[in-house]
């Protein structure tokens, strides 16, 4: 049986969030995961709405009782967003789906969104993210190569990665020597494993640092060690990060959902209408579903409002040619980078620490290309893609770097591009650097039979593509 990769991280992400039902949607079509039985509304007057209108439902619905509408989260907070039980996830959950229908004729007349689902925003969307990490030796060098740059505090440029920390001993790492941020905690299992997800961020310190070598890159653990957060959550924790630690310069974000909508997500909406009054840019990943649908919040690159405040990315395979297979695509992703099989560091060099991979690959690519892909390359063995227990999932040693793929890994690329373009061109707004980087490449790639701009740091080395049936 081929493995499930959805299914799988599903699994994954609620044993990360053991006291919230979770579900997947919309229906059956398993594009994002929410929560059971919750949906979100703004503070105020639209809360007490959905609430009002859910109850007189109620006789529409048999399974509900005007017991399950209430208040799950009661205190109003800076992303302005009520969290409001409307029924009981464990009679299965058609009460999110009552409460959407019941809100649609009131959002007509409001001309916006007043109801939505709490979706979970998580880098290990669909792909994980585009693959596992396999171990890359040492003396290979990272991929970008560290650009010839010195550090120089004055004029470096501040990148904000939110993403689920650090390694305990990344610091051993010189590229990492600028960098700061909260550290993971819980590295490994009982058994001495390299948990799922962990040097995510780590990974994408890296990546910043070799392509922009005068950056100061602080690392955030706001998302867990699953890679996972609630929308409900996710809006707050962003004024969190900035309140912390200022507006960046740029804020390079891996994760997000798809949502079904084309108008975002209803719990980050305070903080990116906040964001649009800043100067930082946000770069941020078009996720691995490869789907066409608009993943959130890289998305707002195609809103009118946000064009200029969020630069979206994509995926570009191995050669720097091709989209990558896992790639989302679509007129919402503005730029692609390479982001297939980059080598960064994982850990820093206390000690190898064994790894067990939890997928298994695919015997041909699970979306249809016809290149040795992420889906099928390097082969190995998972333990949450085999129901049999006898079957023994294969083991790796982490010496420090890694090779992984994913557009959360384009995504720092491109940050660091647009960091390292301040720096050559004295330029102190990052969103004039974003439109100055754009309109000076001339670079492109074919993604789905479109062309597109492709952003390739010249310290990158591309891959030869080897078809399926070399090897094979």
């Amino acid at each position: 049986m081929a493995p499930q990769r959805f299914h799988e991280q599903f699994d994954q992400i609620q044993r990360s969030m053991p006291d919230v039902p979770l579900a997947m949607g919309p229906d059956d079509a398993a594009e994002f995961l929410y929560e059971k039985g919750v949906v979100l509304a703004r503070d105020g007057e639209e809360a007490r709405l959905v609430e009002d209108t859910v109850r007189t439902h109620f006789t529409e619905a048999p399974d509900l009782t005007p017991d399950y509408v209430r208040r799950a989260s009661p205190q109003t907070n800076r992303s302005g967003i009520t969290r409001i039980q409307v029924g009981d996830p464990g009679q299965g959950d058609p009460a999110v789906m009552h409460a959407l229908r019941a809100l649609r004729e009131h959002e007509g007349r409001a001309g916006r969104r007043l109801v939505s689902r709490n979706h979970v925003v998580s880098i290990a969307v669909n792909s994980c993210p585009g693959d596992e990490p396999v171990p890359a030796p040492l003396t290979q060098g990272t991929n970008p190569a560290p650009a010839e740059a010195g550090y120089d505090q004055d004029s470096a440029v501040g990148v904000l990665v939110i993403d689920n920390g650090l390694t305990h001993d990344y610091t051993a790492v010189p590229l990492l020597a600028h960098v700061q941020g909260d550290l993971h905690g819980t590295e490994t299992d009982s058994q001495g494993n390299l948990q799922q997800y962990i040097g995510h961020g780590t990974f994408i310190a890296g990546l910043v640092a070799a392509v922009a070598p005068n950056t100061d890159v602080t690392v955030l653990g706001t998302l867990n060690d699953a890679g996972a957060i609630l929308e409900s959550e996710f809006g707050e924790k962003l004024f969190e990060a900035v309140d912390r630690n200022g507006w960046p310069d740029v804020i390079s974000l891996s994760a997000g959902t798809s949502n079904g909508r084309t108008d975002g997500l209803l719990g980050v909406d305070a903080f990116m209408r906040e964001l649009r009054t800043q100067r930082t840019l946000l770069v941020a990943a078009a996720g691995n579903n490869a789907s066409a649908t608009p993943f959130w919040p890289a998305a707002y690159a195609s809103l009118p409002d946000y064009e200029n405040v969020v630069l979206s990315v994509g995926a570009l395979r191995g050669d720097g040619e091709h989209g990558a297979c896992f790639s989302n695509h679509g007129p919402w992703v503005k730029a692609y980078a390479p982001g297939e099989r980059l080598t960064s560091a994982l850990t820093g060099f206390d000690a190898p620490v064994p790894y067990v991979y939890q997928h298994s690959t695919y015997d041909a690519c699970r979306y249809g290309f016809t290149y040795q892909c992420t889906c099928q390359s390097p082969r190995h063995t998972g333990v949450l893609s085999e129901a049999n227990a006898a079957t023994k999932p294969d083991q790796v040693m982490f010496e420090g770097f890694a090779h992984w793929s994913g557009t959360s890994f384009a995504t720092p690329v491109v940050a660091g591009m647009i960091a390292a373009h301040m720096v050559a061109h004295k330029e102190t707004d990052p969103r004039a650097a974003r439109q100055q980087l754009l309109a000076a490449n001339t670079e492109l790639a074919e993604v789905r039979g479109a062309h597109v701009p492709a952003l390739r740091p010249h310290t990158w080395r591309p891959a030869p593509v080897v078809p399926r049936s070399v090897g094979a």
